[in-house]
Formats: structure tokens, C-alpha cells, sequence
């Protein structure tokens, strides 16, 4: 989503400068045009011919040092459509904050008119000194974005704030900032993902095999949008988002699941947890789409203790075989609760995969439920199902039906709101 996009990194020196190499290098891999800029200080931690290998652009520290330019700072500025300061040193943090413009980097900063992005990394005493936490809100005022540096192993061999975030973090916001118009801002999207677990007892549950993949491209999608993002979020293990972790180190999360940037994500462990959430959030909500794998059955009660093998009821079937019962209930279904408490403007998206009669069984559940629209996949189509990084969906409405073909789950989250808001 970052093809053709025109993306400026400012370098500022400090010992974190390394990490903004893989940074450029991911974002080149993408698509984008990168124009590294870099103070004279910053070519003392890394050598600029690093960041021109893997930019393909001669890198300027020099305001008149140019051969491309006749007045670089306004020509590279003007076409940005983002720029990041990563690492962001005490120094340059002061410079930016106060309008000083000293050499290419802070020019063409001062200069540009599109987004901003500062990310502070330094010494724990220098950012919580009170000049730099002022010249930090000073920026912030001026509508310039300021990420909070991690704790962590610092330079001087303490552990504390001050690191920058790992460069997979910082290709995320900036995907969040240029990826998409804000086209929803002032809408609020409410999106379930992955599956619910029912408890047989401390050591067992009932699942499905819902990996989560789809609902968290959808609210990736429409955070990067503008709307107002709540992800209610069942189980889900080591979910990336597509970025090139060959490439950019480190997840950014600390359970290996990723939460795009700008969502709100609530998680939750069973079908009535998910229920509970989504009844909290629906009521303001735009829009609210099912895509979550909602467990229809759990276990009628679950025990205190591990069950033991000799503890369930059992019987023989005709053939003398031992059969053991466990006793089921179904759970509240929340799409066809939704159905029946949305309100007039509100939009409706439940998910149906199937395995057979796609289109019969959404049509019938789009009608039961009082859905605005069904999204159907097949199990057995190639590239669709659980798990992949594609899908193949099928849009259904009272008054069409849109058949789509294979893309990746961020293609199709945007097709979903397409339909939902356009």
C-alpha cells in the first residue's frame, strides 16, 4: 500500500541510526521512493553510502551541497507525502520545536507541509528533562505526530526509556498515516475478529480454527481511514499484518499479535465475553462488522477441576464401542442480536464461510439475521479459508451480489468498506 508513495526519513545522530537502515530498506522493498536526509552528526554513527544503496538517491545534509536541486529543500519538500525524524536526538527535537533551520534536514522539515512524524531516542535523563518535554508538546501543538520511545537496553548499558521503537513499528505508522484517505473520519467502526474459546473445564475448551487474519485487516483498513476503530478480538496467536519481518526487527508486541495501529482492541475469550463487548460498543457505532468465528455451542457446564477420562457419561453404541457424552448449549447468537437492536443508520456485515451453497445459505442468513450485507466465502475455493493471507469473497446485498476475485485480506477489507460507506 505504499507504492509510489514519496517518503523522506530524517537521520539525526544518535546510536539508534543503525535501526533506520532496515526502516528504509522495508519501505524501498514496498514501493516507495525514499529520500533519506541526514545531519553531519548522524554520518558518524552510519555512513551515508548505506542509505544511498538502499534508498537508489544520493542522501543531502548540506542545504547547498546539492546536484539534483537548485533549491532542494522546497523541491524535496514539496513532494513528501510524509516525513519522519528516526532517530530523533535532544538536539534536533529543540531545533524543529523552535523553527531553527540550520541545515537540510531541519529546512526541508520546516519547509514541508505534510505529515510529520518524530521519534524521539536519547539518553533517559535527556528526555525527561523538562526543556525537552516542552519542546516535545511545543511540537505536538504544532500538529506534528510524536511517538513515545520504548524502555529498554540503552547505550550506556541501563535499562530504562528512551529506545527507539523497532523499525517494523515505525513502517506501521507510517503505512496508518499515507496508506489510505481519511475518507471515514468521524465514523466509528466496530469489528470482530478470530475465535471465541468455551471452556470444558481449567484445561480444555471447544474452538475453530478462525486465525483472525480478516477482522484485523479490516480494522487496519479502516483505522488507516480515519474512523474511530474497536477491535474486539477472541484468541489469536503470533498475528502479523503482511510487514517484512525478514526485513524489520522486532513485532512490536509483546504477545506477538499486532494491533494496527490507531485501533482500540478489546479482547475477550468466549462468545458470551464477545457478546458483553459488542453490546458496549455498538450503540454509536456507523457500522459494525461480524468477522469473527463465534463458537454456536459450549459446554453446558464447565468443572472446577480437569475432567477425568472415567468422569463423562458413557454408552455403547451397536457395535459394542464406547461412546462418551458431553453435554452442549447453544450460545446467543450476536449477529442475529445486532439484527434485532441496530438502529435505522447503523450498517449490519456478518461474515458466512461455507462449504456448500454459498450463495443460498448467505442469501438465507442475510434475511434471518436483518444484515445490510453478507460476506461469503467458500472453504473450499483455493486461497480462501482460514489461515491464508488472501481471500475470495463474495459480496451480498438485498439487492445484489458482487463476486470478487483472489486478493490479499487488506484488498478485500477495503472492497467491505467500499460497499459499506461509498
Amino acid at each position: 500500500m505504499l507504492s509510489g508513495k514519496k517518503i523522506i526519513i530524517g537521520v539525526s545522530g544518535g546510536i539508534a541510526a543503525y535501526k533506520s537502515a532496515a526502516l528504509v530498506s522495508a519501505l524501498k522493498q514496498a514501493g516507495a521512493d525514499v529520500q533519506v536526509l541526514m545531519t553531519e552528526n548522524a554520518e558518524k554513527f552510519v555512513g551515508r553510502i548505506t542509505f544511498e544503496a538502499l534508498s537508489g538517491h544520493r542522501v543531502i545534509t548540506d542545504t547547498f551541497d546539492s546536484e539534483e536541486y537548485i533549491i532542494p529543500h522546497i523541491a524535496v519538500a514539496k513532494t513528501a507525502d510524509i516525513f519522519m525524524v528516526a532517530p530523533a536526538t535532544a538536539d534536533i527535537i529543540a531545533k524543529l520545536a523552535n523553527g531553527i533551520a540550520d541545515d537540510m534536514l531541519t529546512s526541508c522539515f520546516i519547509a514541508s507541509d505534510c505529515p510529520k512524524v518524530i521519534v524521539p531516542a536519547m539518553n533517559v535523563k535527556m528526555y525527561e528533562n523538562p526543556a525537552t518535554r516542552e519542546n516535545i508538546e511545543k511540537l505536538k501543538r504544532h500538529g506534528i505526530t510524536v511517538l513515545d520511545p520504548d524502555e529498554g537496553h540503552l547505550a550506556e548499558g541501563i535499562s530504562a526509556k528512551g529506545k527507539m521503537p523497532e523499525p517494523s513499528v515505525l513502517y506501521r505508522y507510517i503505512e496508518y498515516l499515507v496508506s489510505y484517505g481519511k475518507d471515514l473520519v468521524g465514523k466509528k467502526v466496530v469489528i470482530t475478529a478470530g475465535p471465541t474459546r468455551e471452556s470444558l473445564d481449567p484445561v480444555r475448551f471447544i474452538t475453530n480454527r478462525s486465525t483472525g487474519k480478516m477482522g484485523y485487516a479490516l480494522a487496519k483498513v479502516a483505522a488507516a481511514r480515519g474512523a474511530e476503530t474497536v477491535l474486539i478480538s477472541g484468541h489469536v496467536n503470533e498475528l502479523s499484518d503482511g510487514v517484512n519481518n525478514a526485513v524489520l526487527t522486532g513485532t512490536g508486541a509483546s504477545d506477538g499479535v499486532i494491533t494496527p495501529v490507531g485501533v482500540r482492541r478489546i479482547d475477550v475469550e468466549s462468545a458470551e465475553d464477545m457478546l458483553k463487548a459488542v453490546k458496549a460498543e455498538y450503540k454509536n457505532a456507523d457500522c459494525v462488522i461480524m468477522a469473527a468465528a463465534v463458537a454456536d455451542f459450549r459446554p453446558l457446564a464447565a468443572a472446577k477441576d480437569k475432567i477425568k477420562k472415567d468422569e463423562l457419561p458413557e454408552e455403547e453404541d451397536e457395535k459394542g464401542r464406547k461412546q462418551y457424552i458431553l453435554s452442549l448449549e447453544r450460545t446467543e447468537d450476536i449477529l442475529l442480536w445486532l439484527g434485532k437492536h441496530k438502529k435505522k443508520a447503523q450498517k449490519l456485515v456478518g461474515f458466512s464461510m461455507e462449504t456448500r451453497d454459498l450463495i443460498e445459505n448467505s442469501e438465507k442468513k442475510l434475511t434471518k439475521k436483518n444484515a445490510d450485507m453478507i460476506i461469503a466465502n467458500d472453504l473450499n475455493t483455493k486461497g480462501a479459508g482460514f489461515g491464508t493471507d488472501t481471500n475470495v469473497i463474495t459480496i451480498i446485498k438485498e439487492d445484489s451480489i458482487t463476486e470478487l476475485p483472489i486478493m490479499t485480506k487488506e484488498e478485500a477489507a477495503a472492497e467491505i468498506l467500499d460497499e459499506v460507506f461509498g
